[in-house]
């Protein structure tokens, strides 16, 4: 179950990779933008500020994502975003830290450059650290025999959940698109005497906690925080360094075959 108030502890950080992604949407009028994966809305928001004009359409799997986005009044919807498809006055669709729990992300993005009108644009934010101490350390203790028949189901996966920044660049141009790819690692300076951990409780522990009773799940974050701590040492002056690899995905629908 996601904790929306435990995902925002890291509010400034995770929403930095959202504003360096919309910043470089380059359409200034739009009749409706979509948010998909809107998470607890505060992001939501932004884009309304943005697109002033335009209707706002805001989804997320979690319903308690859900229900904190309509607390902050964006009128968001519990849907499969596999199950989403663009109504004809679509022009702006954004999904920030949400695709990668999709594995057959890379198929959407090409089903929705098909179906958008041209001159529409699609902005996605993934997050790429899924090979990194953070992770490793979590598969790690899963695996051990206390963990391992719990957490079978997991899809506690290497290099299969986001795929190389060329990849999805060559899709999106086979499918006409204008495209803008990068990929970025920001170096985010935390705080706090476990704050490793107490970023990933809000994301990628958040199917272990699922899995395990309270005292299993405290007895978990136990085992985890020496792992952690050995991975992520904190500076003399308390700040930990937490590298975070992002994928940027910036497409114009039809704008590759306007341009040639």
């Amino acid at each position: 179950m996601w904790d929306p108030d435990v995902y925002l502890a890291f509010a400034d950080h995770r929403g930095r990779p959202f504003y360096d992604l919309v910043s470089r949407v380059g359409t200034e009028r739009a009749r409706r933008v979509v948010d998909l994966g809107c998470g607890p809305g505060n992001l939501t928001k932004f884009l309304a500020k943005r697109w002033p004009d335009a209707v706002i359409e805001a989804l997320d799997s979690s319903p308690e994502m859900v229900a904190a986005a309509r607390e902050r009044g964006v009128d968001a919807s519990t849907a499969d975003l596999r199950d989403w498809k663009p109504k004809p006055d679509t022009d702006v669709v954004v999904s920030n830290a949400a695709l990668h729990w999709v594995p057959e992300h890379a198929d959407l993005l090409v089903r929705w450059a098909g179906e958008l009108a041209p001159g529409s644009w699609i902005a996605v934010q993934l997050p790429n650290n899924f090979d990194t101490p953070s992770h490793a350390t979590v598969r790690t203790l899963a695996r051990r025999d206390s963990y391992a028949k719990t957490m079978a189901d997991i899809p506690f996966r290497v290099g299969a959940v986001v795929h190389p920044p060329e990849k999805y660049a060559n899709l999106l141009l086979d499918a006409g698109c204008k495209v803008d790819v990068w990929e970025t690692t920001y170096l985010h300076q935390l705080t706090g005497e476990h704050p490793v951990l107490d970023w990933i409780t809000g994301t990628a522990l958040v199917p272990v906690r699922e899995r395990l009773d309270d005292e299993g799940w405290e007895q978990f974050r136990q085992e985890l925080i020496p792992l952690l701590d050995d991975a992520y040492p904190p500076r003399a002056d308390g700040t930990t360094i937490f590298p975070f690899k992002r994928v940027f995905i910036v497409a114009e629908v039809g704008g590759a075959l306007r341009s040639a």
